[in-house]
């Protein structure tokens, strides 16, 4: 799955859900160390675990980040899991 990401460094974040778990997290430009970090940590976490941990955190003085994209898109996707 691949979602833009809106007001934040990183313009786009593709992964995989298997068994409600994240595989293959890659964030495309934004702070390459940080993300790619990110991405190694995130691997094989539930996917409600992440989106309580990175949901509203901010960057700078942006009301968002990243990480706040990230649960967004993880939240999307749950929720068209669930629809169907």
């Amino acid at each position: 799955m691949k979602y833009k990401l809106k007001d934040v460094c990183a313009k786009e974040v593709s992964f995989k859900i298997v068994d409600g778990k994240l595989k293959n997290v890659e964030f495309k430009r934004g702070c390459p160390g940080n993300l790619k970090a990110l991405s190694l940590l995130l691997e094989g976490m539930g996917v409600d675990e992440v989106i309580s941990k990175l949901k509203g955190i901010s960057c700078g003085g942006k009301p968002t980040s990243c990480t706040d994209q990230f649960a967004k898109a993880l939240e999307k996707t749950r929720e068209k899991g669930k629809k169907k």
